[in-house]
């Protein structure tokens, strides 16, 4: 009887499909990749048509020891690792680890971990499609290349154990462009107007807003004078309903999940990070043991940026749907396509619950908390794409008053739809105003309180996880598998530091996005290297060469390496002194900086190791007590401005407070860009920096 090995990459799958297949078939386990680049060098022969040079991973002998002996003993080598190019070169690597005979080498690729699709697989082996291998090998040694010659770099101008990345550098320049925005952001005042209105008999009052003013464009008022202005034309006026439209209109379901959406809807329904996301979602996929059923994989294939769906699974949940909700509810099938469907491989499917049967419920008790929620989440998420749209009714009214216009808008919801069972965490709360009264075109309606309100327009918010992981897709920079790793590596090297889920660069940050923009402003170029993934998926499609991209992308890096040695010897950080005294051998310490900014050491070291915070002044005295203000830093690593005086004293501002006080309230100002702002934003005092000079 013929003996068959399948090699997949986790240990957990194994258990699962050895459940799938009879005793013929034996399942084993890489660990993932078993080669790669040496540590200890770049590992690519420059001088010779950049020919990777690879070696056994560390601890990875044992492992294709057993593979070895396991392969020698089949008839047939199944390589089952996972549906991407990552998985398409493992499948390489192993083949050439093995030395597997081509002639019983197949390579098969299931979208989940179930029944029918590993067997369906089995049905249609295939060849290692080698143009994907080249895409992820290009992949590996552009980063490589990025890695090993910048790094060594930051080491030499700032501080050892720095590291650059094609991807990394470019999203800490993302997040670097947001701050920068932010601190130069001017506050402008505007004001809004309310007014309760009473239709005919009702007691309970209608809110319309201002929305138009008389001769103008403007649907806000900038001013105080000008808002007190319009509630003197309005005080004896006559408001009368000028039109009522009533109209229909429907809201389409969602698409089902890719990785970038499913990171970003975790982070924002369920406060996870996108580390954790994909921790839990490889868990859902490759199998957990549910009562009565075993060891299940629960979803697909969770790293996709495919929105597509099999016929298969959209007819079982038009099923499901028509079983449980009624046949109303299921969608008439209008195709939805995401903005880079255009880049799917028709292979890859959207994240979707490998059974819809298998609902939330049913496989609760045998879930953890993080689990279910997350299987919750992507099971609500695709029921929710194969219903039918919801449907409201809208009416809108405009009110005139004295030239001036009003307006009042309300919605019923007349059909759910998909909304029975998923709400996007971000969609816009339904318009709770409820039209009291008959309102009809003609209407003379009495007034009640008017309720005028000042407001300051905000500045852009800070990135966090979920929108940077939007806005890496949306530019196209990275694929589903870097967008985990590129945030965790930019926070574990504290370039970054998280605090309430908002991303704040740190000063060390500060310093390395300085040294790339200056020096390496093609590597930190969007453009470029959203650029860069198109070329990558033309390597994939067999339409470009590997080594065409390779040759024409390292003698630029190389040419920039080398003038950086040279041009960048200013933004060395040299050990300044100090005026302060160590205390334990009466040296002046100096400031060395470190992987958490800048500290005061004793330049006796190693003799004395007597180490304290650095607090550098900024030459302003505290508005509160007079003391300097100096630069200080959260537990994360954020920049603030805070008393030398602290804790006593417990002034503390997140923009640079300037020496000038504020002319109109005598407040203290604060720099933004090339302006000086009254911290007081009642006042709104704004003057140009050079006013100050």
């Amino acid at each position: 009887m013929s003996k068959n090995l399948v090699i997949v990459e986790s240990p957990a799958k194994v258990k699962t499909i050895k459940k799938f297949l009879g005793s013929n078939y034996e399942v084993m386990a890489s660990g993932g990749h078993v080669r790669d680049l040496p540590k200890s060098q770049m590992g690519i022969d420059i001088e010779h048509g950049f020919e990777p040079k690879y070696i056994t991973i560390r601890g990875k002998g044992e492992v294709l020891a057993a593979l070895r002996k396991a392969e020698k003993k089949a008839d047939k080598v199944y390589l089952a690792t996972d549906p991407d190019r990552e998985g398409e070169a493992i499948s390489w690597h192993l083949s050439e680890a093995l030395k597997i005979d081509p002639k019983k080498q197949k390579r098969i690729t299931f979208n989940e971990i179930t029944k029918s699709a590993v067997k369906e697989s089995l049905k249609h082996p295939r060849e290692i499609d080698m143009d994907l291998v080249d895409a992820q090998q290009t992949r590996r040694i552009l980063d490589r290349m990025v890695g090993y010659e910048i790094s060594p770099l930051l080491w030499k101008k700032v501080k050892r154990g720095l590291s650059a990345g094609r991807v990394q550098s470019v999203a800490l320049r993302i997040i670097g462009d947001r701050e920068e925005e932010i601190a130069a952001f001017i506050p402008e005042e505007y004001w809004t107007l309310d007014v309760e209105l009473y239709a005919g008999d009702e007691k309970k009052p209608i809110l319309a807003k201002l929305s138009g003013i008389p001769g103008t464009d403007k649907k806000t008022v900038s001013s105080r004078e000008e808002m007190d202005a319009i509630l003197k034309a309005l005080e004896d006026a006559d408001y009368i309903v000028e039109e009522v439209k009533k109209s229909e209109r429907t809201k389409k379901p969602p698409l089902p999940f890719t990785t970038s959406t499913l990171q970003q809807e975790a982070a924002n329904a369920l406060n996870f990070s996108t580390q954790k996301t994909m921790r839990l979602a490889q868990q859902l996929y490759e199998g957990v043991d549910i009562k009565g059923s075993g060891t299940v994989g629960l979803i697909t294939y969770l790293r996709t940026d495919s929105t597509r769906i099999s016929e298969e699974a959209k007819n079982a949940a038009g099923e499901y749907i028509s079983e449980n909700y009624g046949a109303e509810y299921v969608s008439l099938g209008e195709k939805q396509t995401g903005a880079n469907e255009k880049k799917i491989q028709d292979a890859h499917e959207a994240i979707r619950p490998s059974d819809i049967s298998r609902t939330p419920v049913m496989v609760k008790e045998s879930l953890s908390r993080d689990l279910f929620r997350l299987y919750q989440l992507i099971w609500r998420r695709f029921t929710a794409s194969c219903m039918a749209p919801a449907r409201y009714e809208t009416t809108a009214v405009r009110i005139g008053a004295a030239g001036y216009r009003f307006t009042v808008s309300a919605s019923r919801l007349l059909f759910d739809g998909f909304r029975s069972v998923y709400t996007d965490s971000e969609e816009e709360k339904e318009e709770t105003c409820v039209l009291r009264g008959n309102l009809e075109k003609g209407m003379h309606l009495t007034a009640g309180e008017t309720d005028a309100r000042q407001h300051f327009t905000q500045p852009p918010a800070h990135y966090t996880e979920a929108s940077l992981v939007r806005e890496l897709e949306e530019k196209g920079i990275g694929r589903p598998s870097t967008y985990a790793p590129t945030i965790t590596t930019i926070i574990a090297r504290r370039y970054v530091a998280k605090e309430n889920k908002n991303l704040y660069m740190t000063e060390l940050g500060e310093v390395v996005n300085h040294i790339m923009k200056e020096a390496f402003p093609v590597i930190v170029d969007v453009n470029f290297t959203a650029n860069m993934e198109s070329l990558l998926d033309s390597i994939g499609e067999g339409k470009t060469k590997w080594k065409t991209v390779v040759e024409n992308f390292y003698p630029d890096l190389d040419e920039a390496v080398k003038a950086a040695e040279v041009n960048l010897e200013k933004v060395t950080i040299e050990d300044e002194v100090s005026d302060v005294v160590c205390e334990e051998c009466g040296r002046n310490m100096v400031i060395k900086y470190g992987p958490h900014g800048k500290f005061l050491a004793c330049p006796g070291f190693p003799d004395c190791r007597n180490t304290k915070p650095f607090l550098e002044k900024i030459g302003v005295p505290c508005p509160l007590c007079g003391k300097d203000v100096v630069i200080r830093k959260t537990k994360k690593g954020r920049r603030y401005f805070g008393c030398e005086g602290a804790p006593a004293c417990e002034f503390m501002s997140w923009a640079k407070p300037s020496a000038k006080h504020c002319p109109q309230c005598g407040g203290y100002m604060v720099e933004k860009g090339n302006r000086l702002v009254c911290e007081d934003k009642d006042c709104g005092y704004v003057c140009a920096r050079d006013a100050e000079e």
